[in-house]
């Protein structure tokens, strides 16, 4: 390796490796928690209407409550991890959600309800897009799409795991158990506290190179089990952003970026978040047990899984845009089949698990995006309110869907209205997402941006 050398050039340098794979557990145990603490409520959600007697809106609302904390914790803790690191951030978070959910055992209303949900969510809102920028900065360039796509596949297992957990639980002992068992990940935060690394990247942003250098040759002797002496003063860090933080997301460099990707997100949650709330409910409606019912929400999210790890496969191949556009287009056609599926249980499992892989699919489509789009400085931050907008597209949806089920339309009219978000979010892909980050490390990215805002500083000039 020559003298001079980049943070991506030496993690490129070793593959796929132990270290990659270690990072790959760390962050997605923390998905499965995230994923358990949030999707617990669909699965509880009938329990806790029953007995305090809630309204179709105030019922959906149980769903709504955790994603606008979600949509506060994501706004904050971008701009903190950018400040404070991702590893500290990541930490926090866990702990926050995990402890925030042990108090709602004790619950005895709709209201105290509501305010530890939207407390807890903005520990989950903390954590989901740190994990997106972990992945993104501790990776080899060409399989990061492929580790970020399928890091999300956890948080997938922890929703099967808040639909298996509750349909054992909740017969026996009740709902609340369930959230009791939500404060289990505080544990987990003490562990990471001890074995979890810094990003090398945003230790070499902050100008603390030497530190940068020792995370580098401890990746290196997991991977190898050799050590490089590296001089710290040899290490190339891209020029930064004169502007950084929420701000810059709308800077000249980045808005269209910004708008595409928040478009996306934003149809993409609104899709899964409304559907992933009211579809035991819908099942339901439609005749079904409740352990069939339930069956065919997990079933959903299982194939959730299988989408979360493809798409970054094929994205690898045919590019970040392609892949998105196509994925929101599929996915309005996986919802058409669902609200005309046949009651019969075999051929709605089939369009479940189809709907569940294609809307899923979609959704993950854009996470690579949100990391690869933006600089190290502000790189959290502009995954954050992206995850943070597209989560308040989560937050209306369940109470939206309230609505149009209070009309009594039926399950068919419930399912359909989804279609519009799809079609608008492979519209935004197509006229806003120009930039193909495919293949490209983050230390390229970072100077290209930089080679633009030369050019337009000189053609002002001139």
């Amino acid at each position: 390796m020559a003298s001079n050398f980049t943070i991506s050039e030496v993690i490129d340098s070793f593959g796929v490796n132990k270290f990659t794979w270690s990072i790959f557990f760390f962050l997605g145990m923390s998905m499965v928690f995230d994923g358990y603490d949030y999707m617990v409520v669909s699965y509880t959600m009938p329990q806790i209407s029953a007995e305090w007697a809630l309204s179709k809106v105030q019922t959906g609302s149980l769903s709504s409550w955790s994603l606008f904390g979600l949509i506060i914790g994501g706004a904050l803790a971008g701009i903190i991890s950018d400040k404070i690191g991702r590893r500290k951030t990541l930490i926090y978070s866990i702990a926050a959600y995990s402890l925030l959910t042990i108090p709602i055992y004790f619950v005895q209303s709709f209201e105290w309800y509501a305010f530890f949900r939207v407390l807890t969510g903005v520990g989950l809102g903390a954590c989901i897009p740190v994990v997106t920028t972990m992945f993104s900065e501790t990776t080899p360039t060409n399989r990061r799409a492929l580790f970020i796509t399928f890091g999300m596949a956890w948080m997938i297992v922890g929703w099967v795991l808040g639909g298996l957990i509750p349909t054992f639980v909740v017969p026996l002992y009740g709902w609340r158990l369930c959230y009791l068992i939500g404060g289990i990940p505080f544990l987990y935060a003490i562990f990471l506290h001890f074995k979890m690394r810094e990003s090398a990247h945003w230790l070499a942003n902050k100008g603390r190179k030497e530190d940068a250098v020792k995370v580098l040759q401890d990746i290196e002797r997991i991977a190898t089990g050799k050590v490089t002496d590296w001089d710290p003063n040899s290490l190339i860090v891209p020029s930064k952003s004169k502007v950084v933080g929420p701000k810059a997301l709308f800077s000249k460099d980045y808005r269209l970026a910004t708008a595409g990707i928040w478009l996306t997100y934003f149809c993409g949650c609104f899709i899964v978040y409304g559907i992933n709330a009211w579809l035991p409910s819908l099942m339901l409606e439609k005749g079904l047990k409740l352990s069939s019912a339930y069956g065919l929400a997990i079933a959903n999210n299982a194939a959730a899984v299988l989408a979360n790890a493809s798409t970054g496969i094929v994205a690898e191949i045919i590019g970040r845009r392609k892949n998105l556009i196509c994925s929101y287009f599929i996915g309005g056609a996986s919802i058409l089949i669902m609200a005309f599926v046949p009651s019969n249980f075999a051929v709605i499992l089939a369009a479940n698990i189809f709907m569940g892989f294609a809307i899923n699919y979609a959704i993950t489509a854009v996470q690579p995006l949100m990391a690869e789009s933006y600089p190290t400085e502000f790189r959290n931050t502009g995954v954050s309110w992206c995850q943070a907008f597209g989560r308040l597209g989560g937050a209306l949806a369940p109470m939206v869907a309230g609505l149009i089920m209070a009309m009594n339309l039926g399950p068919q009219m419930s399912f359909l209205f989804y279609i519009i978000p799809a079609v608008i979010g492979g519209l935004a892909a197509y006229l806003f997402v120009k930039k193909e980050t495919k293949g490209k490390s983050l230390d390229q990215l970072a100077e290209e941006n930089t080679e633009v805002r030369i050019k337009m500083v000189c053609g002002e000039a001139d």
